[in-house]
């Protein structure tokens, strides 16, 4: 049973949205476009992103509301547009979410996650058509960050065709870029090492598929591993009067290699 404050506590955010888009409102958010406020819902996402991680509940819970409130300002735009309401967007979701678990709310039976996960992407698909959507990656945005949407694609080209590349032949490839791109930085040739550098990238996100894990999370970990490492010798060097700069080549050494080669020294 839903909390009864929810419907109280949401209507009120969503009237409190319209009072500022009013006369007599905020000019800045009466001055707001769906399309000014895009860097503001992106920032709002990463945001939530980095409270996850972070693991306090409570930041957490601020980050959501921010988030929250950039649907009800896009909702509300929409709106005064004529063009949809916040009723609508979340009568959408849950026509979506009823349609997308036949096992839940239907009589379908399935045996685990997995055949979950197979149904779900196979109404997907019969959902894009009803829309007149035409092929098997119209659904994988291009806003995407690069190594988010090259894992998407390879995962939908591997469900769409029935054919899933051996890891061995993941990792002959992910080799064989490497060599490649190592030939191509060393003939100074830019063109052809950018282009080896996108396969050797494509590679990995395959690879991370094949291994049923996110490329941008393991990415993301291994950068946050970095920063604290980097935050580290910046303390230590703060601590001396001294700027990173100024360290001993052997303390920076660790910086030049991986956050693992350096979490191992």
């Amino acid at each position: 049973m839903a909390d009864p404050r929810v419907a109280e506590r949401f209507s009120r955010l969503v009237d409190l949205m319209a009072r500022l888009r009013g006369p007599q409102g905020c000019p800045w958010d009466r001055e707001q476009t769906p399309e000014s406020l895009r860097p503001y819902l992106l920032e709002e996402v990463y945001e939530v992103l980095e409270a996850i991680e972070g693991g306090q509940a409570s930041a957490l819970c601020d980050e959501l509301g921010d988030l929250l409130l950039q649907i009800v300002f896009q909702s509300q735009l929409a709106a005064e547009a004529g063009r949809f309401t916040i009723a609508d967007v979340s009568r959408s979701i849950t026509d979506k979410l009823v349609r997308r678990h036949p096992h839940v709310f239907a009589d379908v039976q399935v045996r685990d996650a997995q055949e979950v996960i197979h149904n779900w992407g196979r109404i997907k698909d019969e959902e894009r058509k009803a829309k007149g959507e035409v092929g098997i990656l119209a659904g994988v945005p291009r806003t995407l960050p690069a190594l988010v949407r090259a894992q998407q694609v390879d995962e939908k080209v591997a469900r769409a065709s029935g054919q899933r590349t051996e890891g061995r032949d993941v990792i002959g490839h992910l080799r064989q870029h490497q060599t490649e791109l190592e030939a191509a930085v060393a003939a100074g040739d830019r063109a052809s090492t950018e282009r080896e550098l996108g396969e050797l990238l494509f590679s990995i996100a395959r690879l991370a598929h094949h291994l049923d894990l996110s490329a941008e999370i393991a990415l993301r970990s291994v950068t946050e591993r970095f920063v604290a490492h980097v935050e580290h010798l910046e303390g230590a060097a703060r601590k001396r009067g001294a700027t990173l700069a100024e360290l001993d080549p052997a303390e920076l050494a660790p910086l030049r290699r991986t956050p693992g080669a350096s979490r191992a020294d």
